[in-house]
């Protein structure tokens, strides 16, 4: 069987069923699988219950029903297969649609992961939309959705555009009038909403000597092209709204910036995605930073307003969402400061810290993200973070760059290899990953990563900061 054709019967199983209970991640990718399945399904007449959880572990499962409905994981549940036997849950009353290592228990559920069809770019909520299109081809509306789901699990990343199945649908949506593809665009984040010398401040990849974690030096060499910056009426333009000419004149710059440092141009343009039946100058006008809405509504415990936004609500859920975005933005910051006024520890092949009780678990590893253009790009930051509800276990977030993926880095493996040895589960991507271990075992889990590490392809250095 191909992903195609087991789409065809995962739509047919989901069909069948009298209600569905639909339990999904809090992150963008898992809000929109969540989101993309229950609006097929409820357009089938099909009664859908969502249940939103962090991961799937002995706590959460307690959240999952056994009643008769048919239980559907979207963006986990294929590596805590033994959790949902253990839960009592047949293998006739499950399918799980996924993109994550999958890791079979006891008992052969029925699954469509985009890994076991050799597909390594297309996220949980590009299964969900085939399968959703294979209920009725009408629902090609719902591969925005797909898009936004793909790129804010970072499938478009290191290839600087989607490819393969997650493009395909891209291509759908290109043919509905919902998606826009630009090609060659800068790859930037916040080309719709921010300021453009911010924009160009705050995008790490590539990193741009005297530019990037730069505002005024981004300003001034934005003023010394002579780009246009402000509107008439005084307010700042944004990427999008910038003249060709200029937007070719400030590309041609940086990458002679790059050249100049050393440095390849290779990353400095990626395919945009954008959707052009939303308002300008907002954050839902662009996959990026649609996603971004999304995992702030997943991190402060709201993927609900989330899901309504996938949906269409744009008024009081999409007004929610904003308050949210400011409130994650500001926490954010005070994160990124305390881990650069704090200074992390660096051993052989990583550096890392933790932030204890003061920020939520569920926001650490942006703030690794966002540290790691400050701190030494040649070494995975390992932020770890107290569990509020759980005592005795510690969240883990790592992440690294596309110039140490590379050269060889795989922080999802290195994080599966290290929880083998410490208990816990963890997973993620090479570029960035997470676990839940056993307090008690911080250390020894970060010299098991830094173990993994070692034995991997990577060469990091000491001065490349």
């Amino acid at each position: 069987m191909d992903l195609l054709s087991d789409a065809e019967a995962a739509a047919n199983l989901v069909t069948e069923a009298g209600e569905v209970t639909l339990v999904s991640h809090i992150d963008a990718d898992g809000i929109c699988s969540e989101a993309i399945l229950s609006v097929a399904l409820e357009r089938q007449g099909i009664p859908v219950r969502p249940v939103f959880v962090r991961q799937l572990e002995p706590m959460t499962m307690k959240t999952i029903p056994k009643d008769r409905s048919f239980k559907v994981f979207t963006d986990l549940g294929s590596g805590q297969q033994n959790l949902l036997a253990e839960h009592g849950l047949s293998e006739e009353e499950v399918l799980i649609l996924d993109h994550h290592v999958s890791q079979p228990a006891g008992k052969s559920y029925r699954e469509v992961n985009a890994l076991n069809y050799g597909h390594g770019k297309l996220a949980a909520s590009g299964v969900a939309y085939l399968v959703a299109r294979a209920i009725d081809p009408k629902n090609t509306d719902l591969a925005k959705l797909a898009v936004v789901g793909n790129v804010g699990d970072m499938m478009a990343r290191t290839d600087l555009g989607l490819i393969g199945p997650s493009r395909e649908i891209a291509e759908d949506g290109i043919r509905h009038g919902s998606v826009e593809v630009v090609k060659k665009d800068l790859n930037c984040f916040g080309i719709s909403t921010r300021p453009v010398h911010l924009c160009l401040a705050y995008s790490d990849d590539p990193f741009v000597p005297g530019i990037t974690s730069n505002p005024n030096g981004a300003l001034q060499f934005l003023q010394r092209l002579g780009v246009t910056l402000k509107h008439p009426s005084g307010r700042w333009l944004v990427w999008e709204e910038i003249p060709v000419e200029e937007k070719r004149r400030v590309i041609s710059a940086l990458a002679q910036q790059l050249l100049s440092n050393g440095r390849s141009p290779d990353r400095l343009l990626a395919e945009a995605y954008l959707f052009p039946k939303e308002p300008e100058r907002t954050p839902l006008r662009n996959a990026s930073e649609f996603a971004t809405v999304l995992n702030a509504c997943g991190r402060w415990a709201k993927p609900t307003v989330g899901a309504r936004i996938c949906r269409g609500d744009r008024g009081i859920a999409f007004r929610e969402a904003e308050r949210m975005l400011t409130h994650h933005r500001g926490m954010i910051r005070d994160l990124l400061q305390f881990i650069l006024e704090k200074g992390v520890t660096e051993i052989s092949h990583l550096q890392h810290i933790h932030v204890g009780d003061r920020f939520p678990d569920t926001i650490i590893g942006i703030g690794a993200g966002m540290a790691l253009s400050k701190l030494n790009r040649r070494k995975p930051i390992l932020i770890m973070a107290e569990m509020s509800d759980d005592p005795l276990i510690t969240k883990v977030s790592m992440r690294t760059n596309e110039e140490m993926v590379q050269t060889g880095t795989d922080l999802q493996q290195a994080i599966v290899d290290a929880t083998a040895e410490v208990g816990g589960s963890g997973g993620g991507h090479r570029i960035a990953a997470g676990a839940y271990i056993p307090r008690e075992l911080e250390e020894r889990f970060i010299h098991c990563v830094n173990r993994r590490l070692e034995s991997q392809n990577a060469r990091p250095g000491k001065d490349d900061r």
